[in-house]
This record gives structure tokens, C-alpha cells and sequence, in this order.
């Protein structure tokens, strides 16, 4: 059982240096690029790279076709955002806010699904919050920041409403529609920033980000096959260390030390949590044996 743990964590880990790698890449997009019109060429190259794992997969279907179509809409005005913030700020900064997503889901689950909240995830959830303000500096506010939380915001719709589909429909159909679905939207987007920047080294950079984004998602469908989520989710939090290592190598970007005590109010709540409720959960186990 624990070798399967660590297998599952040693693949999430993987999965988040991939990750972290597609957040690099935004940042080597060429000065002035659109972040609208490098979404429209990755969604165009993301399609053609999954066509043939679509055909390979006997042309899987979907009878869930609108809750796909508010899965790629909300993700693509998230991923724009995204997009924005990685070209304007540094990446561990990016990566910090965007970790606030799993506190969001926790909240957007309680109020919309009426799933059951621990005092403990409220605790976190008000210690997430005051590491986005910290993160954010009121006094300095920025813009590009508030994208990334929006962003976040939609990943975190994107999660709930994976619970809509079932467990049995092809991954294919989902990342497919996730990219086609979205371009009618991205394209008028595209139009509104101006299409503009298209060059061989924005269509490379695209291809690459996909890479690395189906890489990613392919280590986190094997890391979750390996044993539960709860065992091994603390492995997500790698990504942020990859994200302040590479951010250094790459662009001589830092946290500085508010920066990073914001980060922890952020990150550090999501990874206690589930450590005391599997201590609490092998308390009770204990006691009902032992009973």
C-alpha cells in the first residue's frame, strides 16, 4: 500500500515539473504577443495534436455536451487571464495566487452542492484569504493579479463540474471538446485584443505548451490510479517550488519575504488539512476496532 502512495506522489510530482514547465513557456512568448491570439493558435494546435488519439479511441461521444460547453468557455476566459499574468508578473507569484483555487472549490462546493465543510477548511479558506491580500498589496494593487484570481476562479468551476460527467466517459472527449468547444469564444476574443504577433516562434511556443500541458494531465491520471486523492494530493504542491526554481534559472525572478509569507497562508492550510483529517480518520478507526 505505501509503495503504491509513493509511486502515486513520485508521478504527481513529474506531473508538476511539467506544469511548471508550461508556465515557463508562456513567459518565453515574444515581447508584445496577444495573450488572446497565442490562446487561439494553442487551442487550433491542441485539437490537431489530439485528433488522432480521438480517431485512435474509435471517435468517443459525449451525451453531456452542455456542461462541456461551460467547461471550455469559462476555461478559456481563465485561461486568458492566465495567460495575462504570466506575461506580466513572476512566476511564483502567479503560482501562489493560482493555489487558491483549491480553497475555492472547497467554498464553491459548500454553497452550490451542499457539500459538508470542516472547521478546519473554513480556517483554511480565511488563511487563504489573507494570503491573497498579502499577495496582492491593496495599497499597490495590480491588476494582472486579479486576472490570476480570476483564472483560479474558473479552474475551480472547471473542477465542480467535472463531477457532472461520468466516470466512465472517454478522457479524449473531454480534453477534445474542452479545446473545440472554446474557439468560437477565444476567436472573438482574439479579435477584440487584435490578432496580431503570429510568427513561427508563437506557433513553437504553442505546440510546447501543449506538450507539456497533455504531459502533465497524463501523470495526473496515473498518479490518481495509484491510490486515493487525499494520499497523495500534497504532491500538488510541488509545482509551486518548481515554479520559484525555475522562475530563478530562468528569469531571475524571486518571492520576496511578504511575498512569501502570503504564499504560505495560501499553500501551507491546504497541506495540513489533510494530514489531521487522516490522523483523525486513523484515530477513529483505531477506536471503533478496538471497541
Amino acid at each position: 500500500m505505501k509503495s503504491t502512495i509513493a509511486i502515486g506522489m513520485l508521478l504527481l510530482v513529474v506531473g508538476n515539473l511539467f506544469s511548471a514547465m508550461y508556465d515557463v513557456s508562456i513567459k518565453w512568448l515574444p515581447e508584445g504577443s496577444s495573450a488572446a491570439t497565442f490562446l487561439l493558435i494553442r487551442q487550433l494546435t491542441s485539437v490537431i495534436m489530439l485528433l488522432p488519439l480521438w480517431l485512435a479511441a474509435n471517435k468517443p461521444t459525449s451525451r453531456h455536451v452542455k456542461v462541456h460547453l461551460v467547461r471550455a468557455n469559462t476555461g478559456a476566459i481563465g485561461a486568458v487571464c492566465l495567460v495575462m499574468g504570466l506575461i506580466a508578473l513572476p512566476i511564483a507569484t502567479v503560482s501562489s495566487l493560482f493555489y487558491s483555487a483549491p480553497l475555492m472549490i472547497v467554498l464553491m462546493g459548500f454553497l452550490f452542492l451542499k457539500e459538508t465543510v470542516t472547521t478546519a477548511h473554513w480556517l483554511a479558506a480565511i488563511l487563504g484569504f489573507i494570503g491573497i491580500i498579502i499577495l496582492l498589496r491593496p495599497s499597490e494593487i495590480n491588476w494582472f493579479g486579479i486576472a490570476v484570481l480570476i483564472s483560479a476562479f474558473t479552474f475551480a468551476i472547471n473542477q465542480l463540474a467535472l463531477r457532472k460527467l461520468p466516470s466512465t466517459e472517454s478522457p479524449i472527449v473531454t480534453l477534445m471538446l474542452y479545446n473545440l468547444l472554446s474557439m468560437p469564444l477565444v476567436f472573438v476574443m482574439a479579435l477584440v485584443q487584435g490578432i496580431e504577433g503570429i510568427s513561427v516562434s508563437l506557433v513553437v511556443i504553442a505546440v510546447l505548451s501543449n506538450v507539456f500541458l497533455l504531459a502533465y494531465q497524463w501523470f495526473c491520471a496515473l498518479a490518481y490510479r495509484q491510490a486515493q486523492a487525499s494520499q497523495i494530493v500534497v504532491a500538488e504542491y510541488t509545482g509551486l517550488l518548481f515554479c520559484v526554481f525555475l522562475g530563478w534559472l530562468f528569469f531571475d525572478e524571486w518571492l520576496d519575504g511578504l511575498s512569501w509569507l502570503g504564499a504560505s497562508f495560501i499553500v501551507l492550510p491546504s497541506l495540513v488539512i489533510p494530514w489531521i483529517q487522516a490522523k483523525r480518520s486513523q484515530k477513529k478507526f483505531i477506536e471503533q476496532n478496538a471497541g
